[in-house]
């Protein structure tokens, strides 16, 4: 690993009441005014004064309601219930903002290609280009239904649809060439149309003709993210990810999972190097360590039981409710839960085969703070836990979730980001005005995706 690195640093954010830990708006010192652009306009300030690379929005299509067939609970407890669209708080977010990159989630099961194409086309050109698109393919049968479906699509289904997607988005990305614009007003020529091309795509799920009637952006196109991290999820990955979110239970079980989604990137046929691996996580930063860990705890008290179940329920598209707390779920249960990834990493932290309820509830640690590694202490001892990560091979940065919004990300940017400053670990200032610059990945030309072997 080369000296030079640095930590790249992802705010991890939600348009809703709480962070992904619905407790957190219990804290006391978690703002209110969740419904305004005016919260979260403050918390862009606060990441671009931290130098965080990038702000970035989880999203779900639908409130959580699988838990006891009913929005009630989630409702009743601020379980995630508000789900404001993300997209449009970005564009208040990257008004106030001129080097933070602005990054969402946004379906390829639910969306057309072109839509997609063309909204995170504008909002590249609008940010000068700082836009991140995090590529998803959705959870739960409470989606569908809204886009009135009646079911879910399958796992590995849904991920060659998104193959494809990808396939015809970046097609459209590419309509454009650079220079095509030409604004000769003397001869009224506005654009070269040699240098603007039809996609005229035609496949098994999708069907567009372009050209995208949006120019290409200063970055090229946004930037990619992904969190596959098993079977056909880091197929998927592996092949179109730029940046890959990941969760790890433990540094020695992230050193491992970092090895193989190298591996599988290389596999792919691209450069290792050129891919940035950052797993979540929470910091609770204190003058002592005492003092941290008292905050830690009071922060994990604010979790009610109800939490994880409900958020269980919507993660898997199973209804938690169902089962009993003591009893195991068969093989066929395990088949049917949505999210694979998040089913094998309960099955090999618990040891059994036929985890019960009470081990997804106990080994995801969903609904409360122990979901993420925890960086406790001082800003010197987070600093060496993070460094020890970093440089341990585990991880090219890390995504921070939020104890509580906005102390959470202040904390960090005031106490622990000159910490590693000071240590050549993170960067003093933008490299750029680009999200690709500050994350250091090149320009890439028109078809570049292309080259690359297609996933299985």
């Amino acid at each position: 690993m080369s000296d030079t690195r640095q930590i790249k640093m992802v705010g991890f954010m939600q348009a809703q009441n709480c962070s992904i830990a619905p407790g957190s708006w219990r804290h006391p010192g978690g703002a209110t005014d969740f419904t305004t652009p005016e919260y979260f306009q403050r918390l862009a300030r606060v990441m671009e004064e931290g130098k965080f690379h990038l702000t970035f929005f989880d999203d779900r299509l639908a409130m959580p309601d699988i838990y006891a067939d009913d929005y009630r609970d989630a409702v009743a407890n601020g379980v995630r219930a508000v789900k404001m669209d993300p997209f449009c708080i970005l564009t208040m977010m990257a008004a106030v903002t001129s080097r933070l990159g602005v990054g969402v989630t946004y379906s390829t099961t639910y969306y057309e290609p072109f839509h997609v194409a063309r909204l995170f086309g504008t909002l590249d050109l609008m940010s000068k280009g700082r836009a991140a698109w995090n590529v998803v393919t959705s959870l739960n049968n409470s989606e569908a239904a809204n886009f009135g479906r009646t079911e879910h699509l399958p796992h590995d289904l849904r991920y060659d649809r998104a193959d494809e997607f990808m396939e015809v988005v970046m097609g459209l990305w590419d309509s454009w060439e650079d220079g095509a614009i030409v604004l000769d007003k003397q001869t009224g020529q506005f654009a070269d149309p040699a240098k603007v091309h039809a996609l005229n795509h035609k496949g098994q799920y999708f069907a567009a003709k372009g050209p995208l009637p949006v120019p290409r952006s200063p970055q090229g196109h946004p930037v990619l993210i992904q969190a596959g991290q098993s079977g056909r999820g880091r197929s998927f990955a592996s092949r179109w990810g730029e940046l890959i979110f990941v969760v790890y239970p433990n540094l020695e079980a992230g050193r491992k999972q970092y090895r193989e989604l190298k591996s599988a990137v290389a596999a792919a046929g691209r450069d290792p190097n050129s891919v940035s691996v950052c797993p979540a996580c929470y910091v609770v930063v204190s003058d002592s360590q005492a003092a941290a860990e008292e905050r830690r705890e009071y922060i994990r008290a604010l979790a009610k039981p109800v939490d994880a179940v409900v958020l269980l329920s919507e993660a898997l598209n199973f209804d938690f409710d169902s089962k009993d707390p003591d009893s195991e779920f068969t093989d066929e249960e395990l088949t049917r839960l949505s999210w694979s990834g998040f089913r094998d990493r309960v099955v090999a932290l618990s040891g059994k085969q036929n985890p019960t309820v009470r081990d997804f509830v106990h080994f995801s640690g969903r609904g409360t703070i122990g979901e993420f590694p925890i960086f406790c202490g001082t800003a010197k001892s987070i600093a060496d836990q993070m460094e020890e990560w970093f440089q341990g091979e585990a991880c090219d940065g890390f995504v921070l979730a939020a104890t509580h919004a906005p102390g959470a990300f202040e904390d960090f940017t005031r106490y622990v980001v000159p910490e590693l400053q000071r240590r050549g670990l993170y960067h003093k200032d933008y490299a750029g005005t680009t999200l690709r610059e500050n994350l250091g990945l090149p320009r890439p030309q028109a078809g570049d995706w292309r080259k690359v072997g297609s996933s299985s």
